[in-house]
Parts: structure tokens; sequence; C-alpha cells
């Protein structure tokens, strides 16, 4: 069956867009124009995933983002006139996988929305070890010996990009790819604030070092 993709925008233009594009594209469209009824709309029928508004009516995308992480994994891409690098993160830090900047290309949302379907497409979940971190990539749960490490949606995909590439030194170039898919701009330090979140959260108080950086170069993890 086909992917169950859920809209919540309010703007009607767009909506409509939207709908009709996704539709000829052979997806199954919902849509919503205020964040409540998204949030009604993904408990009644799930969607595979849901592209979201910022700024609606009620309730903001980004608590309708928070609410939509907290009951599952579903891909989430945020649309937004709001396009700073705090806003980005901000969206990103709030539960999205993605975000695109109003107005966008519509074949260019396809490609994202591809993207993070195929990730989302079920894979034989793997456990990740690292010296004594273990990554499962079943529950997306992260430890640090017996200790749980919280980690939000892109802190967990920056993580396991490097417990899939142990020791080898990783380019700024090569993380954007991979993680984020698209560049924020050669000047912004999108990786160097989410490197601080993870280091923050690996590195408990007699913990060693794991995620180094090679300067001019990239970040690798490796042990002391």
């Amino acid at each position: 069956m086909n992917p169950r993709i859920l809209v919540v925008e309010d703007e009607d233009k767009i909506s409509d867009l939207l709908r009709r594009g996704l539709s000829y594209e052979g997806y199954r469209v919902d849509v919503a124009r205020d964040g409540q009824t998204g949030l009604n709309l993904a408990r009644d029928n799930p969607p595979d995933l849901v592209i979201l508004d910022w700024m609606l009516p009620g309730m903001d995308g980004l608590e309708v983002c928070r609410r939509l992480r907290s009951g599952g994994p579903v891909p989430i891409i945020i649309l937004t006139a709001r396009d700073s690098v705090a806003d980005r993160v901000i969206g990103l830090d709030a539960g999205a996988d993605d975000y695109m900047i109003k107005p966008f290309s519509f074949d260019e949302l396809l490609a994202r929305l591809r993207a993070l379907l195929r990730r989302a497409s079920p894979q034989s979940p793997e456990v990740l070890k690292f010296a004594d971190l273990t990554l499962d990539t079943g529950t997306r749960r992260a430890f640090r010996g017996e200790r749980a490490i919280d980690l939000t949606a892109k802190e967990y995909e920056l993580l396991e990009l490097f417990m899939r590439n142990p020791r080898q030194v990783l380019t700024r170039d090569v993380i954007f790819d991979r993680v984020w898919s698209y560049d924020f701009g050669g000047e912004s330090n999108i990786i160097e604030v989410y490197i601080r979140y993870l280091r923050q959260k690996l590195e408990g108080e007699n913990e060693a070092r794991l995620l180094h950086t090679v300067r001019g170069v990239g970040y690798v993890l490796r042990e002391e």
C-alpha cells in the first residue's frame, strides 16, 4: 500500500498544492489546517510521514512536532518561512527530521520525502558498539556503560554515522550530506552545535572523550 502522508498546513494555497501534487505521485494524503486536527488525524490514521507548518493557529508546529515525536519515530518535515540557522536548530531539536524554507521547490520536497521514507523503511535492527558506547538501532537508545543517553532525532543520526565509521575522520561535507542531506551554508556552525550537544551527553563525570575534533578536517570517533 502506498505511504500515507499527513500535511498540517493552514495556508490553503500550499495545502491544496501539496494534496494535489502528492496524490498525483501516488501517495495517500490527509490534510489538517491546525495542529490539534493534525494530531487527531495522526492518532486515527497513523501516517508514514508528516509535512508540518511551523506557524499554525492555536497549537504551533513545534508543539505538534514534539507530541508526534513522543508518540513514535514518524519522519517529520517542517515547512516555514523562518530561515535563520537558529530557527533550524530549534526545529530540529523539537524532533523534526528535515526543514524546508518557504517558498520551496516541490521536486526537492519530493526528493527529501523519498529519502526519509527510505530511512524509515523496516530494516533488521543492529546493536552498534564502540569502547563502552552502545547504540541500539532498533530502539534508537544509546548507553555509555550502564548509563542511558537520551538523544534527539538528529543527535541519534549523527551518533549512528560516527558509530558506523569508527576511527574514520568524517569531514563537514560528509556529515552535512549524510545527516542533514542539504547545506546550511559554508559558514554555518550547525555541526559544531550538534557535536557539542553529543559531547555533553556522551561524556559524563570521569568518562573519557570519544568524539574528537581533527582541526581543519572534521571529527572522528576514537578512544583517547
